[in-house]
């Protein structure tokens, strides 16, 4: 018991989740860099970027560092962070390791999704579609990453859903290009693997997700 008065500690409910603070700052930080909203060797400073999320600068330092493992944003001691120029071997080494992980999970849930999950994977190819054919690549973004979300959500291996997460942003930079120029080409490609991944296939669904990820363009 305190002696003189104590602050109350307010309950684990009653506070802010900060995990969930820090996730969205990332989130929201790795999409501006990803959609070009903060291009290629801009500087990002913390107080300004903690001005626009209306946030501390500690979640802001924390997603930088975050960015900077997955190759976005390099920091230079005693300087501000600055946005990486879109670097074709490190493009590709993410590719790679994308295109992989989607095929394992493709081959492991091939034959095991549900009919609402390939039912959700066509919705998000026909928003997918529509984006492509309107020119609108931040929608066909969205629909694509809801696509090939669906197999690994099913699949369950966090592991696996974490090197994807990890490496993804990188990817992702490179996608925008082939949805701003040749995307009709991916719609057929995921109609292509929603029917191996009905039709229990193993070998093809893997082959079919590691292809569409592996042709992804890679800058020299």
């Amino acid at each position: 018991m305190c002696a003189t008065y104590c602050m109350p500690i307010p309950s684990a409910s009653a506070g802010v989740d900060r995990s969930l603070l820090r996730d969205d700052v990332y989130r929201r930080l790795r999409d501006a860099i990803v959609d070009g909203t903060f291009a290629p060797g801009e500087q990002l400073k913390d107080g300004e970027l903690a001005e626009w999320l209306g946030v501390s600068r500690t979640p802001i330092r924390e997603a930088l560092l975050r960015l900077g493992t997955s190759g976005l944003v390099v920091a230079v001691p005693g300087r501000s962070t600055t946005v990486t120029a879109i670097d074709g071997k490190a493009t590709r080494d993410a590719r790679d390791v994308i295109a992989a992980m989607h095929a394992l999970a493709a081959s492991q849930v091939a034959g095991r999704l549900d009919e609402a999950d390939l039912e959700r994977m066509r919705d998000a190819n026909k928003r997918f579609a529509t984006a492509v054919a309107a020119g609108d690549v931040a929608a066909a973004h969205e629909a694509d990453e809801a696509l090939h979300g669906i197999p690994v959500a099913a699949l369950g291996n966090h592991a696996l859903a974490s090197v994807i997460d990890h490496y993804d942003p990188l990817v992702r930079r490179a996608e925008r290009q082939r949805f701003s120029t040749d995307g009709s080409a991916s719609v057929a490609a995921h109609d292509t693997l929603i029917d191996v991944l009905a039709s229990g296939d193993e070998g093809e669904a893997a082959a079919t997700a590691y292809g569409i990820w592996h042709s992804l363009p890679a800058e020299d």
